[in-house]
């Protein structure tokens, strides 16, 4: 196992509504499976996203093989989907984003602008 910072918080059914739902910062939440090329390839830039932003924005990840209610609750149809929340509801979402640090940064900060930071 990797010796390295995990910037991305797993979270699961039983954990989605109090991290999630309940936060008071904004949260990004990527659905992804580990048998996913895209989603493989998106790890290492949404961890690098998520450390870049600390605290003003949260980004966690589901596993959609181990928590199918959830990819069924927020109708995801592919992985990866990056869906963000503010206080609650999902304001924005991006499917497959482009595996940039700034493609990525901007799919959840730009969903965020003016929101996360004010």
């Amino acid at each position: 196992m990797s010796a390295t910072a995990d910037f991305v918080e797993t979270v699961t059914i039983d954990t989605f509504d109090s991290l999630v739902l309940k936060s008071s910062t904004p949260v990004a939440v990527e659905f992804m499976s580990y048998g996913c090329e895209h989603c493989r390839l998106l790890e290492p830039v949404l961890q690098s996203v998520a450390e870049s932003l600390g605290s003003q924005v949260a980004i966690a990840r589901v596993n959609i093989a181990a928590d199918q209610e959830l990819a069924s609750r927020f109708d995801i149809r592919g992985t990866p989907t990056l869906v963000m929340f503010l206080n609650g509801v999902e304001v924005g979402r991006a499917v497959g984003p482009v595996p940039t640090v700034s493609g990525v940064r901007e799919a959840i900060v730009g969903t965020f602008d003016g929101d996360a930071r004010s």
